[in-house]
């Protein structure tokens, strides 16, 4: 018998352990080089099978109308698939979301978000798309929510969606909220951003971080500079967190983050953030936690 609700449900969020800018492409879309992981703190979702055919999002979201939500954008496309598939739609789906990331805040919370209703959904509905048609749909609505579907640390290349499996260390991170959402396109749209780095491979990644037991000191994040000169708060928190060790900003900000080789050291550290910023600590994630939930391999052949 088919499966009618699926909940606590984890949408993990994501830190760029590099960025680079390599170039840019004439439709205005950057090239990047990345390592993607991500780690055990994030969103909860809560999925239900409706009698209709319509997408609900049960919970309110401030600044998020319901029909711009990725997540609804995302499931009305599966849905599409679906009946272009089958020859007739599937049921609706009820969306309830525990909130734990912040906006704006570069840790892919709207993206993950929106992979874990497509993996949920493809599931409860018995879609039958694969990995790689789920991330082949998710790709227009966002660069990083393929990412999330690929399901495993990964090195990026192109607007990011370029993805290739990757070691990373397994260790832990403490990540300090600003208090600020910085908008991606203010980054990117800047006369100042660096858009000139020399493109890496990923076995320079791969021979860096080898028999290290944290994920510092590769490369940097070109979006750090432009950010940090717009928001000042940014700067403040990756100052403070560069005390103890190699801070930086993941995504286009705002959120920064520094990793470290045992829970015990990230929670000293964890314990001197200054009460003014929200900070928390996390494990770094080799797979995606739903990879085990719906029985899927987290490797793409």
């Amino acid at each position: 018998m088919r499966a009618t609700r699926l909940h606590d449900c984890p949408a993990p969020a994501k830190l760029n352990l590099f960025l680079h800018v390599n170039g840019r492409r004439a439709d205005g879309y950057h090239l990047l080089q990345t390592v993607f992981q991500m780690v055990d703190h994030g969103d909860v979702l809560h999925f239900d099978l409706r009698a209709d055919e319509r997408i609900v999002r049960t919970t309110d979201v401030p600044g998020v109308p319901e029909q711009g939500d990725l997540i609804v954008r995302a499931l009305l496309l599966l849905q599409a698939a679906y009946a272009r598939r089958h020859g007739h739609p599937p049921p609706g789906i009820d969306v309830a979301i525990d909130k734990r990331l912040p906006m704006g805040g570069g840790l892919g919370g709207g993206s993950s978000d929106a992979a874990t209703a497509l993996m949920v959904a493809n599931s409860l509905w018995e879609a039958g798309l694969t990995r790689e048609e789920l991330m082949a749909l998710a790709l227009p609505l966002g660069a990083d929510i393929p990412f999330f579907i690929f399901g495993q640390t990964a090195f990026a290349e192109g607007v990011g969606e370029a993805l290739q499996p990757v070691q990373a260390p397994d260790c832990w991170y403490v990540v300090i909220e600003p208090g600020v959402a910085v908008p991606t396109a203010a980054i990117f749209c800047s006369e100042h951003l660096t858009r000139d780095t020399k493109p890496v491979r990923i076995t320079d990644f791969s021979r860096h971080t080898m028999n290290r037991t944290d994920s510092t000191g590769f490369g940097r994040n070109d979006l750090q500079a432009v950010a940090v000169s717009l928001f000042p708060p940014v700067a403040q928190a990756i100052d403070w967190l560069s005390a103890h060790g190699d801070a930086r900003m993941t995504g286009s900000g705002a959120c920064v983050f520094c990793a470290f080789s045992s829970e015990m050291e990230a929670d000293t550290v964890l314990q001197q953030v200054p009460g003014i910023w929200t900070a928390w600590k996390a494990k770094a994630l080799m797979h995606h936690p739903l990879n085990t939930v719906l029985q899927v391999s987290a490797v793409i052949e």
